[in-house]
């Protein structure tokens, strides 16, 4: 299938760089199954580049993540068709994250954010290559003038850590205004209006001159999606299209795997201690009201079967709270169905999958609807007593009210399950199973130590 066309040819290098600009789409033909697993790749580097920037990890940190992300995930059997998955993969989610402003800026930031980890990477000739191919503006400044600044330039050298100038150092010529970062942290020299740029700070501008491209090609894949490409592909593309910006990239949770089952007389005390509070919260109104709307009976109905409630206790689990309101009769009519099929049991018999963290937070509640992400749809008054009955202290609510704030929703549960704890959590929290799962492996962890040095004493 060819999903996109190239209307321009790159030129042959004296030094071909591994990493492309993406001036245009490629020409080439592309199996569907790959043009969503290339995707999908190429979105869990994306994925862990912002989940270390959320965490607040070092610029030195961040570049180590972003190669040890990319070689991990961007690796083919082929390597002849590295370059193709690379490209492919990169115009793929430029269609996905298209669609509206929330899915570009965030696209933008990640992806700009790998092309400059990728270019720091690159060999000396592959990033002059790579300038040349962008557009960089600016020539090298000649070794007279060089020479003639060599004194205040090792000065601003001096003054940022660097080694002093060689004969062959590489500078640009930059008109001031446009590297307003370097100039701040002071990082360059400054003369008539001028900054004198070394190479290894010309990144700056080259992810600058990438994010601008970037931005101008992302407005009109939307322009062009939503015009034709939309209703064009609707039978084949537009599902993969709409499904994988939320899509979830971790383990499967449809069964439980490390913890075999939870009964009824167990629920209520593994939901105050391990439930994440999304689940937390739709199993309390379920309890006061002994009723939820469908879509939060999927969400908590689907955690459960995940943690090990098995089908026979799902359904007097919820017949017992149902029936109290809508009796027991009308249950068994109207709800049963639903919680057997949602175990395989009826319809199609599908083995249905725990929502991830990213398909509760893009939900849309409406009126009387509990489900959903608390972290996106509490109120701040409510999610800070919430919040506070599961146990995180005042010390730390701040700093996951920060990241709500800043809608990080995900590091906001991060941060609560590590509150809650006392333990770190450094892969993040993506899936509310994975909460349960991580909460249960440290309290048991407590009981066992415990245990043990219980026994030492006696």
């Amino acid at each position: 299938m060819e999903i996109l066309r190239s209307q321009k040819k790159i030129s042959a290098q004296a030094a071909i760089p591994t990493l492309p600009v993406y001036r245009s789409a490629p020409s080439l033909e592309v199996r569907l199954e790959d043009f969503e697993l290339f995707a999908i790749d190429r979105l869990r580097v994306l994925t862990g580049i912002s989940n270390g920037l959320s965490r607040g990890k070092k610029p030195d940190e961040m570049e180590k993540l972003g190669n040890d992300l990319w070689k991990a995930n961007m690796r083919h059997h082929d390597s002849s068709r590295m370059l193709d998955k690379d490209i492919i993969s990169h115009f793929v989610l430029r269609l996905v994250y298209c669609r509206n402003e929330e899915l570009r800026k965030w696209f933008l930031t990640h992806e700009t954010k790998l092309f400059e980890y990728r270019f720091r990477v690159e060999s000396v000739e592959s990033q002059k290559a790579l300038m040349a191919e962008i557009g960089f503006p600016y020539t090298a400044v000649g070794i007279g003038e060089l020479e003639d600044m060599r004194e205040n330039l090792n000065q601003v050298a001096r003054s940022i850590g660097r080694q002093m100038l060689t004969s062959d150092a590489l500078f640009f010529k930059v008109p001031f205004e446009e590297v307003p970062e370097l100039i701040s942290g002071r990082k360059v020299y400054i003369h008539k209006g001028f900054a004198y740029v070394a190479m290894n700070q010309a990144v700056n501008i080259v992810t600058g001159m990438f994010r601008s491209n970037l931005s101008k090609g992302l407005v009109l894949t939307n322009r062009k999606w939503t015009t034709t490409l939309k209703e064009q592909e609707k039978d084949r593309l537009t599902p993969i299209v709409e499904a994988l910006s939320t899509s979830y990239l971790g383990p499967d949770y449809s069964q439980p795997k490390e913890y075999a089952e939870i009964s009824i007389k167990d629920i209520d005390k593994v939901a105050s201690s391990s439930f994440p509070l999304c689940m937390r919260h739709l199993f309390e109104k379920l309890r006061e009201d002994h009723h939820l709307k469908h879509g939060g009976r999927m969400q908590l109905g689907l955690f459960l079967k995940g943690v090990g409630l098995n089908l026979d206790d799902a359904l007097a689990f919820w017949k017992a709270e149902f029936s109290q309101k809508v009796g027991s009769e009308r249950f068994d009519k109207e709800y049963a169905y639903s919680i057997r099929h949602n175990y395989g049991k009826e319809g199609k018999r599908i083995d249905y999958t725990p929502y991830s963290c990213q398909k509760i937070i893009s939900s849309t509640p409406g009126a009387g609807d509990q489900h959903g992400c608390p972290y996106r749809n509490f109120s701040k008054e409510n999610l800070e007593a919430a919040l506070s009955k599961m146990g995180v202290s005042s010390r730390l609510m701040g700093d996951v009210m920060d990241k709500v704030k800043n809608r990080h929703y995900q590091l906001a549960c991060t941060l609560t399950f590590e509150a809650v704890h006392a333990s770190s959590c450094d892969s993040g929290i993506n899936h509310p199973n994975q909460y349960f799962i991580d909460s249960q492996k440290i309290l048991q962890a407590k009981v066992t130590n415990s245990t043990t040095v219980k026994n030492e004493t006696t």
